[in-house]
């Protein structure tokens, strides 16, 4: 399945749908090949049921003001690219309200997958 993105924008942004215990949302992800965790804001995370404040694993993160120990939870379901990953382990960070998008989408998504971008026609597959 192939996704189009705009070539011309500064970031390649996927659609993701996330599942939780108490619903599911859709959101905008960075496609980011040098992440090797996806990460989704806080606040997308608590509308769908999670609660970042009593996850007990926690991860080093290095950002740009040093090292943080992120919350590191298991979603129901994470739907991006015409794939599906259940049970699918990602890091809880509070993104900037700033932020264009509402997380990064990371190697660990497309792991044991190939993933074309092509840039000419703006078209992202992942098989």
């Amino acid at each position: 399945m192939s996704t189009m993105f705009n070539p011309h924008e500064g970031l390649i942004i996927v659609q993701a749908r996330l599942w939780g215990p108490t619903g599911d949302t859709h959101a905008r992800l960075a496609l980011d090949t040098g992440a090797t965790r996806t990460i989704v804001n806080a606040a997308i995370l608590v509308s769908i049921g999670y609660d970042p404040v009593v996850v007990p694993g926690r991860v080093p993160m290095t950002t740009g003001s040093g090292v943080e120990f992120v919350p590191r939870l298991a979603v129901d379901r994470i739907e991006a690219l015409g794939k599906v990953r259940t049970n699918f382990p990602l890091i809880c960070h509070t993104l900037p309200p700033t932020a264009p998008v509402d997380g990064v989408l990371g190697l660990d998504f497309l792991r044991s997958q190939r993933l074309t971008i092509n840039f000419r026609k703006g078209r992202i597959t992942l098989t």
